[in-house]
């Protein structure tokens, strides 16, 4: 973690590297130390969405949400939403 940081002083330092909001800092830091186990929570996470007894609007809002974290792209979704 120690160069991880390191890099990241000197490319912010450098003007290399700039964050707009703390989020997107945070979400950086996650990939960095999570690997893949990041993403594919995130899947997972979209792949156990169910509807259940939500109204249909409920369950689309709740199915967007986590589309826009897993990186799936149209079919990939049109598929699991299915």
């Amino acid at each position: 973690m120690y160069i991880w940081k390191e890099n990241i002083i000197k490319d912010l330092e450098s003007r290399n590297l700039s964050y707009a909001i703390i989020g997107e800092f945070l979400s950086d830091l996650k990939q960095e130390f999570s690997g893949g186990d990041y993403e594919m929570m995130k899947v997972a996470k979209l792949k156990e969405i169910e509807q259940r007894s939500r109204i249909m609007e409920e369950f689309v809002q709740k199915f967007r949400r986590a589309a826009r974290e897993s990186g799936y792209k149209r079919r990939l979704l049109v598929e699991e939403f299915k």
